[in-house]
């Protein structure tokens, strides 16, 4: 069983920053798929950026260039910074992770992120 906690959500203006964490228990192995969803009221969870095993990182076309997706399986975390945020990034931001070993899928319980002037 994987537990996922995130960290780091808040209110910014926009064109302003936030980092986003997620600590992965009891840990992160290298064939695990990592990743953060967003949804907002009314819509479907959509995939913001994400990390197959050891590809190189997927994004969304929204936020390519603006969003940073990384992770430590050192420290068994996966960070999502975001930059040049606009208001149409504001939604409940969910760590996700694929177990590269058993094919579950397990979710974070989900961080506000408020981007309005």
């Amino acid at each position: 069983q994987v537990q996922l906690e995130e960290s780091g959500g808040g209110f910014v203006q926009p064109g302003g920053s936030l980092n986003l964490s997620c600590a992965a228990s009891p840990g992160l192995l290298n064939g695990d798929t990592v990743g953060w969803y967003r949804q907002t009221s009314g819509k479907e969870r959509e995939m913001v950026a994400q990390i197959v095993g050891k590809r190189p990182p997927e994004y969304i076309e929204s936020v390519k260039g603006r969003f940073t997706v990384s992770r430590d399986n050192a420290k068994n975390t996966v960070n999502l910074q975001m930059n040049n945020l606009q208001p149409t990034d504001t939604a409940v931001y969910y760590c996700h992770l694929i177990s590269g070993l058993s094919e579950k899928n397990y979710w974070g319980q989900g961080t506000q992120v408020t981007v309005s002037s």
